[in-house]
């Protein structure tokens, strides 16, 4: 079936990585039973940069995902990578991988290598000595790439904690990126920067707690999103809620799988395949949700999101009939 026909990605829901299941038979049995009215949503094309899993270990522990102690499968770290790759060419994503390097067993988490935007890329510069070296390897490929490479001053993780919604860039703090960096990320863009504090360490970047479902604006020139009220504190949640009315309000259950660690089209969502009342949901309002299996990435702390950066610039995207 081809994704580019119209009305093929209708309340498509794919188990990248696994056979047709009992879950989602039921899923395809309540889309033809229960069709939901929502907004129309259109899928724009994604730019993307993607690192292959190939030194993929759990060898240390820099987060409350991480044990050590247990044993991790790279080669089924990889298989599940590529199944995601296979979703995102199917959707008609452009891809662009870069190089994984011995000794650099998280550089699969290709979001943290730093935030693009407008041509320039702001380099991360990690909290912690394991993963420090993965700045400098993820600017020589901007650079590679021709885009201009803003190198960092402030601790910061990358699109891990930087996350573009409309025309403006939503900044976490609390666990890794230093709230100073978001006003060295404010000089660089010149945009808004708004700062969200997170609290549960289990979320320590902000793409844990928060999916940006609309990277374009819609009609009306709002985006949304759907987040975890327990990440933040208080102050965040005020921000959210008034710029967010309508967002939807994650599951404690589904986001402890990191289900909102999920990357959107603006219409296809790709989300870890266990997220069930998330799927929901994003049906609900008019999104299409892909599950796929990153059970072996999550050993590590990462989800779908992490594994995607987003290359934008905003305004560049592409309608796909539907």
């Amino acid at each position: 079936m081809s994704l580019h026909l119209a009305g093929a990605l209708h309340e498509w829901w794919f188990l990248a990585g696994s056979g047709p299941g009992p879950f989602q038979e039921e899923l395809m049995s309540n889309t033809a039973t229960e069709p939901q009215a929502a907004p129309a949503r259109v899928a724009t094309k994604r730019t993307i940069l993607m690192c292959k899993p190939t030194h993929y270990t759990v060898s240390y522990r820099i987060n409350p995902w991480m044990h050590p102690e247990e044993p991790t499968d790279t080669s089924k770290a990889v298989e599940q990578w590529q199944s995601l790759v296979d979703v995102y060419e199917q959707l008609g994503f452009d891809i662009s991988y870069i190089e994984p390097i011995e000794g650099l067993p998280d550089m699969v988490y290709a979001a943290n290598g730093g935030f693009v935007l407008d041509g320039v890329a702001y380099g991360a510069k990690f909290q912690y000595p394991e993963r420090q070296p993965e700045g400098p390897a993820y600017m020589e490929w901007f650079r590679s790439a021709g885009l201009t490479v803003a190198e960092p001053e402030e601790t910061n993780e990358g699109e891990g904690d930087f996350l573009l919604i409309g025309d403006t860039i939503f900044a976490g703090t609390g666990f890794r990126s230093d709230s100073t960096s978001h006003e060295e990320l404010a000089r660089i863009y010149g945009r808004e920067v708004v700062t969200l504090k997170l609290i549960n360490p289990s979320f320590y970047h902000l793409d844990t707690a928060i999916a940006v479902l609309d990277p374009e604006p819609d009609a009306s020139g709002r985006s949304n999103i759907a987040y975890l009220e327990s990440a933040f504190d208080e102050p965040s949640l005020v921000i959210l809620r008034e710029r967010f009315p309508d967002a939807i309000i994650a599951t404690e259950e589904d986001a402890a799988i990191l289900g909102l660690n999920s990357y959107s089209d603006g219409y296809n969502v790709v989300i870890a395949s266990r997220a069930t009342t998330f799927a929901e949901q994003l049906r609900e309002k008019g999104y299409n949700p892909i599950g796929v299996d990153l059970s072996e990435l999550l050993l590590g702390g990462g989800g779908v999101k992490c594994c995607t950066l987003d290359l934008h610039p905003v305004g560049t995207g592409t309608s796909v009939a539907r």
